[in-house]
């Protein structure tokens, strides 16, 4: 008998030590994130060059997840609900670590327009696009903490408000693009900017889906809402009168 609870003791350990790994991976890609943001608006090199630095970390916890997921499958052998624990743990170490990538990416718009006169109210439109797939991935993150399905599944629901955003800037910058050659070079920085906060929320709501699983066992049954349509979005004129 006491074999048996020292191998569930040690077992509940070893996945207590996964979750870790995730909210510190979590909190990394956080970070990651935010820094990015404010350097690209604050087109600050130091913290861009710190921020892309930075995303090392993120890497190797998501080596050590991956390891130790590994691991406890081959000598637990889980079943169910402990087995869905280790690969939600593994899916979403794998969406982090992409989110640190798209941080850095951002970091790296933000050391090409150091020099660049930013048009402020783009800027603000893609601070406040930051800022929502910040809130959640703080929102998904949480969600997976405190296994709340309920709650991931709010964050599910929310992509589209990040794809709005998405679609919206897109057309002002192709119209400041259109207006004026000189802006190609600076808007093409932000536009990919834009795009990697877009994919944030995508690997944001990839994660809701992984803790939805985790939780319940199926998959959402509706379909992914998206509402990024630049693929056919052409850029607005802007009135002369």
């Amino acid at each position: 008998m006491e074999d048996h609870e020292h191998i569930v003791s040690a077992y509940e350990e070893e996945l207590s030590s996964l979750n870790n790994k995730i909210a510190r991976m979590g909190g990394l890609a956080e970070q990651v994130l935010g820094q990015s943001i404010d350097a690209l608006q604050g087109r600050d090199p130091e913290l861009a060059g710190n921020t892309i630095q930075q995303d090392e970390a993120i890497d190797a916890l998501e080596k050590e997840i991956e390891e130790q997921a590994i691991t406890m499958i081959a000598r637990r052998q889980p079943l169910a609900y402990d087995l869905r624990q280790i690969m939600a743990a593994l899916r979403i170490s794998s969406d982090l670590e992409r989110i640190g990538d798209l941080g850095k990416n951002i970091a790296k718009r933000a050391l090409a327009v150091v020099e660049e006169q930013q048009p402020k109210q783009l800027m603000l439109g893609l601070r406040h696009m930051g800022e929502l797939a910040l809130e959640q991935l703080k929102e998904v993150l949480d969600a997976f903490i405190e296994r709340d399905a309920d709650a991931a599944l709010k964050v599910w629901y929310k992509d589209e408000e990040i794809d709005a955003m998405y679609n919206s800037l897109f057309r002002e910058l192709l119209t400041y693009m259109m207006e004026d050659p000189r802006n190609i070079g600076l808007c093409t920085h932000l536009l990919f900017g834009a795009k990697n906060i877009e994919r944030v929320g995508d690997h944001a709501t990839n994660i809701a889906e992984t803790v939805y699983f985790l939780v319940h066992g199926k998959p959402v049954s509706e379909e992914r809402p998206k509402g990024d349509n630049t693929s056919t979005t052409l850029p607005l004129q802007r009135s002369t009168g």
